[in-house]
């Protein structure tokens, strides 16, 4: 039996996780805190004391495991395996993380960005499983894509592909990503919110929003109970949803495209508005072979995006 080795290093949790190379599911896991005011020193000796107890209390051997694959914030080198500055991990600033890994466990280890590294859970564990060419959005606190072309992921000249939270929609409009009007700025959590802050102050009729708690959560909580002001808001997003989604299907033509978090749970308060939109603005043959779906891995996405890097790793490297 062969395994894979995955890390998810997040700036709240880390998680180390291995999965069997036949079944492709967790057979163990260990998450942990990762407090990264202590230093990137100690959050990775913990993820590589971490991953020693896995292989240890399941009886297998650095021979035993083809890859570990490794999922965290840019900015990052993926070919060189280094981490650089990375806002949620203070004082990870040229990190060889890869070495270290192989220089501890004797696993061939590859890093990626973790939006590169959900595109490619989806594509071999979720929703996207099975085509040849997938976009996958985070659609989150942020919003970027991890672009699976032509069965491989594409990550670009110096691995910026997939930046699409930077495109501008608008010539103003809420910030996202540094930009005033940009996809971001319109379909993230902040961007909800921020729609909804300039939409109340000018709203005088009655809503169930919470003034004091404008969150994109709570406006699709109102906007489930029937708010007006709250369905006007989504149905807002969704347009701008449809219009960045447009110009992705005309240059790219894929034939999935998923999307998480914020989608993947309130995406039927803005579909409408998305594909009104889409039928409009993007080419015909394009999107009627193009589907739209939520992504699957849901809190899991995280331990299988570490997977994914690792099992693609592993058959690159075959």
């Amino acid at each position: 039996m062969k395994y894979y080795l995955g890390m998810d290093i997040g700036g709240t949790k880390c998680s180390v996780v291995i999965c069997d190379n036949v079944y492709g599911t967790v057979k163990d896991k260990i998450r942990f805190d990762t407090n990264s005011e202590r230093g990137c020193i100690k959050v990775i000796g913990e993820l590589i004391l971490s991953a020693k107890m896995l292989l240890e209390r399941n009886n297998i051997t650095a021979e035993d495991v083809l890859a570990c694959g490794v999922s965290c914030g840019g900015p990052l080198d993926s070919e060189k395996g280094i981490i650089y500055s990375p806002p949620n991990l203070p004082d990870w600033d040229t990190v060889p993380l890869a070495y270290m890994i192989e220089d501890s466990l004797k696993i061939p280890c590859k890093i990626c960005n973790d939006a590169d590294a959900c595109a490619l859970a989806e594509w071999k564990f979720g929703a996207g499983k099975g085509t040849n060419n997938m976009i996958f959005l985070t659609f989150g606190t942020g919003m970027g894509a991890g672009l699976i072309l032509n069965g491989k992921l594409y990550t670009g000249t110096n691995g910026m592909a997939g930046e699409v939270g930077h495109i501008r929609l608008e010539a103003d409009g809420p910030v996202g990503y540094g930009k005033s009007g940009s996809f971001e700025g319109f379909c993230s959590g902040g961007g909800i919110a921020d729609m909804a802050k300039k939409m109340l102050s000018k709203y005088n009729g009655i809503t169930t929003i919470p003034r004091d708690d404008v969150t994109a959560k709570s406006i699709a909580v109102a906007a489930e109970g029937g708010d007006k002001l709250a369905n006007a808001i989504y149905r807002k997003c969704g347009e701008k949803l449809g219009y960045a989604l447009s110009i992705l299907i005309d240059i790219l033509n894929p034939e999935m495209i998923v999307i998480g978090s914020i989608f993947e749970r309130s995406g039927k308060l803005m579909k409408d508005a998305m594909y009104d939109v889409i039928r409009t603005e993007a080419l015909k043959r394009s999107y009627e072979v193009c589907r739209i779906v939520p992504a699957l891995l849901g809190d899991s996405i995280g331990d299988y995006a570490a997977l994914g890097v690792a099992k693609t790793y592993a058959e690159e490297k075959k």
